[in-house]
């Protein structure tokens, strides 16, 4: 019998979910991304590519991102971001 692999459920868990669909999002690969990078002033995200970013996670993840309880401080860094996504699930 084979079981689908466990889907990331933590903060810690969710970074490298988040990293891939980061380098998804900006067509290239992210290697020294971490739990302290941001979005807007180091990765240079801007309104599309978080939506984008966003869609990326539902698909990836499984999940739906209700944009009336997402705010700012959570699009601040991977790791603000994570903790959003791991509450939001």
């Amino acid at each position: 019998m084979t079981t689908a692999p466990a889907q990331p459920t933590t903060r810690a868990q969710l970074i490298p979910a988040i990293v891939t669909a980061l380098s998804e999002v900006l067509g290239q690969e992210l290697t020294d991304v971490t739990e302290d990078t941001r979005l807007f002033d180091d990765l240079q995200l801007d309104s599309t590519s978080v939506l984008s970013l966003l869609l990326a996670l539902e698909d990836g993840l499984g999940l739906e991102v209700d944009p009336e309880s997402l705010e700012h401080h959570h699009l601040e860094s991977v790791g603000s971001l994570a903790g959003y996504v791991a509450e939001a699930r």
